[in-house]
């Protein structure tokens, strides 16, 4: 049997096809645009995820027997608002994670309403990218649109209510609107509430494995799949990922350098972070995780290699930066491209390069850009160690982990051990393997990483390099709370 995975992302929606025994037979990606149509706003049609779907489907089982297909499993892009009226029409473009607009509402809800309740209701604090304050941000500028909303939903939910007709989502997912209680696993009343929505117009909520349903008919004829293909409720991609790497459990640990970056810790038991730098969520295991999220990390590469040196040599640049340069570059620099989440919870934060001098190269301003997103990380990495977190290892994936030269600087940067998947696939394996124990065949998500996931590869630290880098990172922790009072009075985020 086979079993397709869909990783909903940012920049396009990458499609894969995989048999009983976990390997990628086939892969297809269909790109779509991104629209910022003010500054730091980030905006998507959702009918262009549903053309890429039913673009790439049949594309991907060209040459494969498709009545061999048994479920679906998406894992998407978190957090975007997703809006329907009435007759399932899509109100507006979505609001999308790396969404900036909405930093009074973000306010509002951590100063008026307050953390302490929101900690409550939710387990976490109001950041710029979640779904609640898009509600409240859509209220306020858009009411004639607002007042419409009959169906509330995630980006990969989106694709999911196409293929089935049904309005879901899963715990994983839903933690990331604040609009759930993610310890109890329900819908906050209070938080419904204060976004002045109900919870008829929120999706019915299903753990990651569960089946949604089976494909509309229709559809199954329009992809050339069988009728009884099931589908099961996926997650949010960080925690598809997860799932993809085997990071489930007590104590398992993933590092995703994609176009945001994550540091995302499984747990077994509920449990919040008091000081709400870190995220609690539910995990697609059925269990919780802790998550500390950077908005850009392989995007500030993508950013500056494409943008500002107008190459795509990414390999070439990298290939400029000498091995004794590492843990001794002078220069320095904030991946604050699109404000910044955990833990500094800053929508108006911005890039900064510091420490530059006439003898800074090229070259030096390229592993600044690598050696920030690096420490960016370990900032999150911090907050979980004063936790009490024990992060002995973890596994790393995202397309930033093809990167020899930035997993050295990273395994360096955290001073742990970094294992590379044998199949990195994203998360559209771990969606695919969310179908598989929707099929039942597996009986626990446990099971399917115990059955599937091996290690490539592992890089490990070098002790004098990680001696430099720890030096490096102190030197950068100082940098921020240095220029962070310049971000208003340079009008950012404005």
């Amino acid at each position: 049997m086979f079993y397709i995975g869909i990783d909903l992302g940012t920049s396009g929606c990458k499609l894969l096809l995989v048999d009983g025994e976990g390997r990628v037979c086939h892969t297809v990606t269909k790109g779509y645009p991104l629209a910022f149509p003010q500054p730091g706003w980030s905006e998507q049609e959702p009918e262009d995820w549903w053309r890429a779907v039913c673009a790439g489907i049949p594309e991907l089982l060209a040459g494969f027997d498709a009545s061999q297909v048994a479920g679906i499993g998406a894992g998407g892009q978190m957090h975007g608002l997703v809006a329907l009226d009435g007759e399932g029409k899509v109100l507006r473009p979505a609001i999308l994670w790396n969404d900036g607009r909405t930093a009074a509402e973000v306010e509002y809800l951590n100063a008026t309403v307050g953390r302490e309740k929101l900690g409550r209701y939710t387990a976490n604090i109001a950041f710029a990218g979640f779904t609640a304050p898009k509600l409240l941000w859509m209220r306020k500028h858009e009411p004639e649109l607002f007042g419409r909303i009959a169906k509330i939903m995630l980006p990969k939910d989106y694709v999911n209510y196409r293929l089935t007709g049904v309005h879901g989502t899963d715990y994983s997912d839903a933690s990331g609107t604040l609009l759930l209680d993610v310890e109890h696993k329900c819908w906050s009343p209070e938080m419904c509430a204060v976004c002045g929505v109900s919870e008829s117009q929120l999706p019915r909520l299903f753990e990651s494995w569960q089946p949604v349903g089976p494909l509309l008919p229709g559809v199954a004829k329009q992809l050339g799949l069988p009728e009884g293909v099931l589908v099961c409720a996926g997650a949010g991609d960080n925690a598809a990922a997860a799932v993809g790497t085997g990071a489930v459990g007590e104590g398992g640990c993933n590092i995703s350098l994609g176009t945001s970056g994550t540091l995302f810790i499984s747990a077994g038991k509920f449990s919040a972070d008091p000081h709400n730098a870190l995220h609690a969520f539910a995990h697609a295991d059925g269990g919780w995780h802790l998550m500390g999220c950077m908005l850009s990390a392989a995007s500030c590469v993508k950013w500056w290699c494409g943008d500002i040196l107008g190459t795509e040599d990414l390999a070439g640049e990298q290939g400029r930066i000498g091995q004794e340069k590492l843990g001794r570059n002078s220069v320095y620099f904030l991946p604050y491209l699109m404000g910044e989440r955990s833990p500094i919870n800053d929508s108006g934060a911005r890039g900064v390069f510091i420490g530059m001098d006439m003898g800074t190269t090229r070259a030096d301003l390229t592993q600044a850009v690598l050696e920030g997103v690096a420490f960016a990380l370990r900032d999150s990495f911090q907050v979980a160690r004063s936790l009490g977190l024990p992060i002995p290892r973890s596994t790393l994936c995202g397309g930033g982990s093809k990167s020899l030269l930035w997993r050295e600087i990273l395994a360096n940067v955290l001073g742990i051990p970094l294992d590379l998947p044998q199949t990195e696939q994203g998360p559209g394996y771990g969606g695919a393997m969310l179908g598989m124990v929707a099929c039942g065949v597996y009986p626990t998500v446990a099971a399917a990483c115990q059955s599937l996931v091996r290690v490539a590869g592992t890089v490990e630290p070098d002790s004098v390099l990680a001696a430099r880098y720890e030096r490096r990172y102190q030197a950068f922790r100082a940098v921020y709370p240095a220029v962070r009072g310049l971000f208003p009075q340079l009008g950012a985020g404005i």
